[in-house]
């Protein structure tokens, strides 16, 4: 039986409250992540983590991408609490977030409770220097190359 990639995070359960050190009420840090269930044929991993929710959960008209990583090394099995401020692992490449730079920008919602995607790709490939990607071109950029997917979602409401 093959293992099935999973995305945890020691800060929150799946479905639960984002802590606010994380977000833009607090020190605005990158989640903690640890993966396992890596596919052997995987080169690399990519994480996008996005807001489907986005400007009102309400009536949702984005999805608002807060980090883009890709060519994460395969045998690469954690990301740390404040990651992105810190040396990434070797040949990690950084996407454009909606803030239109590199980097994570945590939860910030305008209004109510949001819901962040934190999705991680295993794939069959080490991309090429995108340039600093949107979510978009990354996903185009991986058509094709995707050996498993495992996501986790956490929820944020600014307290008022």
């Amino acid at each position: 039986m093959t293992a099935m990639l999973q995305l945890t995070s020691a800060a929150f359960e799946p479905g639960a409250s984002i802590p606010s050190i994380l977000t833009c009420e607090g020190k605005d840090l990158s989640p903690p992540l640890a993966w396992s269930g890596v596919p052997p044929a995987s080169k690399t991993l990519a994480l996008i983590i996005d807001d489907p929710d986005a400007p009102d959960p309400a009536a949702p008209r984005m999805t608002w991408v807060h980090w883009v990583l890709y060519n994460i090394p395969a045998d690469v099995t954690r990301l740390d609490q404040g990651a992105s401020r810190q040396p990434l692992p070797p040949g990690t490449l950084q996407g454009r977030n909606d803030w239109k730079r590199a980097g994570y920008g945590g939860p910030c919602p305008p209004v109510g409770r949001h819901r962040y995607f934190h999705k991680l790709y295993a794939l069959d490939v080490v991309l090429p220097d995108l340039a600093l990607p949107t979510k978009d071109r990354l996903l185009q950029a991986m058509t094709g190359h995707i050996l498993a997917h495992a996501e986790l979602i956490g929820t944020y409401e600014k307290v008022r």
